[in-house]
């Protein structure tokens, strides 16, 4: 007796824990029954992409437009102002124009549909332990990087 009302004690604060409250900082500028749009309306002039399609494509000199569809693998656990894009092994950090809008912290493992600017950046060792303290990552590793980035100006966030 004591094993199962230990168990449903353990089932139950790990259920609490799964249906925390997601922290949510701004509103969407378009939400309907299957998704929201944060940020910007999303402009539908640009071809739709995989990230790992435009990644070879980017470039330290300027920032390239892009439209792409891609999985969010980790997300900002602190506000939602920053995510970590992938498809297969391809990956990039998205950030928001202006730090102004963030997404969800619920949106992890969510496909999302993004605009942006794509362009390689190099990342000092305090910006890589910053940014992996922001997504939750125990014992973070702090060494100077490149990275691929995007500057979005509207995520589309699939609902559910």
């Amino acid at each position: 007796m004591k094993h199962v009302l230990l168990s449903l004690l353990l089932f139950l604060a790990g259920a609490g824990a799964a249906f925390a409250e997601a922290v949510r900082l701004s509103e969407p500028v378009m939400n309907c029954e299957a998704f929201e749009v944060f940020g910007a309306p999303m402009e539908s002039t640009l071809p739709g992409a995989s990230l790992a399609s435009v990644l070879p494509e980017a470039s330290t000199a300027s920032p390239m437009p892009v439209r792409v569809t891609t999985r969010v693998a980790k997300i900002c656990q602190k506000k939602g102002c920053f995510f970590v894009a992938q498809d297969g092994a391809a990956q990039a950090r998205v950030s928001f124009l202006d730090y102004g809008f963030f997404l969800p912290t619920d949106s992890g493992g969510k496909t999302v549909t993004l605009v942006g600017e794509l362009q390689v950046q190099e990342l000092t060792a305090a910006q890589t332990r910053h940014f992996a303290e922001d997504l939750g990552e125990p014992n973070p590793q702090a060494a100077a990087r490149r990275e691929y980035h995007i500057v979005a100006s509207s995520v589309l966030v699939p609902k559910g």
